[in-house]
C-alpha cells in the first residue's frame, strides 16, 4: 500500500517483555510495509526473532508469524541483535529534544497479516501506551535476512513507555498466495 509514490510504512520494533507479560522474552519484528487485502489494512510482517521458544512457538502456530530464535543484548542506550553469530541489527538510542511522554498517552489500534499453512491470517492489535521521541540510530548489516528491505534510516525512533499490548484472535481472510513465503 503506497502512502506516497513510491512509498510505503515500514517499522523495525525491538521491546523487551519483563515481568507483568504473560511470557518474558525479547523481541525484534520488522515489518517492511503496510498491505491492504479484501478491505482490511495491517502491516506485512517479514521477520520476527525472540529469545523464548514458547514464543516462538505460539507465534507460529497462533498468529501464522514466521518467529525464529535470536540473541538479545542489552546496554544502557543500545540493543544488539543476533543469530548464529551473525548481527541483524543494532540499536543506539538517547533521549530526544522533544519528550512527549508526560503528557502524551495513546491507545491505539492496527492490524497485521500473518500466514499459516495455506491460510492468510488478519489480526487487530490494540495498545495503549506512552510516547517518547528518542534520537535513534539503527544499523542493518548487509548479511541480515532484511538488509535489502531499506529500514536502516528510520525518520524516528520512538519509545513506547507503559505499553500496555493486546494481540487479537488471528481470523482467516484467504488464502496465502504462492508468491508468499517467509525465509525460514
Amino acid at each position: 500500500m503506497s502512502l506516497l509514490p513510491g512509498k510505503t510504512l515500514g517499522s523495525i520494533y525491538i521491546s523487551c517483555y519483563e515481568s507483568g507479560s504473560l511470557l518474558t522474552y525479547n523481541e525484534l519484528i520488522v515489518a517492511p510495509g503496510l498491505v491492504r487485502y479484501q478491505g482490511k489494512f495491517g502491516g506485512w510482517i517479514s521477520h520476527i526473532y525472540v529469545d523464548n521458544p514458547d514464543s516462538v512457538a505460539g507465534g507460529r502456530e497462533i498468529w501464522g508469524l514466521p518467529k525464529e530464535m535470536a540473541d538479545f543484548s542489552w546496554n544502557n542506550d543500545s540493543v544488539s541483535v543476533s543469530q548464529n553469530n551473525c548481527e541483524l541489527c543494532s540499536l543506539s538510542y538517547q533521549k530526544g529534544f522533544l519528550n512527549l511522554s508526560t503528557w502524551w498517552q495513546q491507545q491505539l489500534s492496527t492490524g497485521c497479516f500473518g500466514a499459516l499453512g495455506s491460510e492468510l491470517l488478519f489480526f487487530d492489535n490494540q495498545f495503549k501506551t506512552q510516547v517518547a521521541l528518542l534520537e535513534g540510530k539503527l544499523e542493518i548489516p548487509q548479511p541480515s535476512p532484511f538488509a535489502s528491505l531499506g529500514l536502516d534510516k528510520p525518520l524516528f525512533t520512538l519509545n513506547l513507555q507503559k505499553l500496555e499490548l493486546t494481540a487479537g484472535v488471528p481470523k482467516v481472510v484467504g488464502e496465502k498466495s504462492s508468491e508468499l513465503s517467509y525465509n525460514r
